[in-house]
């Protein structure tokens, strides 16, 4: 059975609780992973900082969206479209813990990608211990990984990251999927 979600644009008077939502999702990850000794952490007792979720949210050409399903808020999803050269970043995209396993951020997906049929080739990343995101992407998405960033190769479209490359994270992954015409 298909889950049926909707992308709702991103309300301003949301804005607070789609951070921390995120929050909550990337921490959950990190958890699950790392149990409570997690040193993942890009500020204080948050794998994500605040800064990097409102950068993407500001981002010049980024679109954000609440996934909806049943009424009820579940995720949300930050988007970057370059129209002239027909690519699209996935920036984030999570699913509140207690929607997990559903098939929502699948369907959130696909949603994004009929949002915008125009884009013939997407990217994304995640780091390295997110073996999760790394089955979705890869095994559900038709993602590729098509580069490892880590301390000898950083990522030159974002070289003043905080994410530290270092032997305790392992590194990130970079992903692209090629849409057929």
């Amino acid at each position: 059975m298909e889950t049926r979600i909707q992308l709702a644009p991103l309300a301003a008077s949301d804005r607070e609780q789609f951070i921390l939502d995120n929050q909550e999702a990337f921490n959950y990850g990190a958890l699950e992973e790392f149990g409570l000794r997690d040193e993942h952490f890009e500020e204080d007792g948050q794998i994500i900082s605040r800064e990097t979720i409102e950068g993407a949210i500001d981002a010049k050409n980024a679109e954000t969206y609440r996934i909806v399903a049943d009424g009820k808020t579940v995720g949300g999803v930050v988007i970057e479209i370059a129209p002239k050269s027909k690519r699209g970043e996935l920036a984030l995209l999570f699913v509140t813990p207690r929607s997990h396993g559903k098939g929502i951020g699948y369907a959130a997906w696909l949603a994004v990608e009929k949002l915008h049929p125009e884009i013939e080739t997407w990217e994304t990343a995640t780091p390295c211990f997110e073996k999760r995101n790394i089955h979705f992407y890869v095994n559900k998405c038709g993602f590729h990984i098509v580069e490892f960033y880590h301390s000898g190769h950083i990522d030159p479209h974002h070289p003043n990251e905080r994410f530290e490359y270092d032997a305790t994270d392992g590194g990130m992954f970079r992903f692209e999927k090629k849409m057929k015409g």
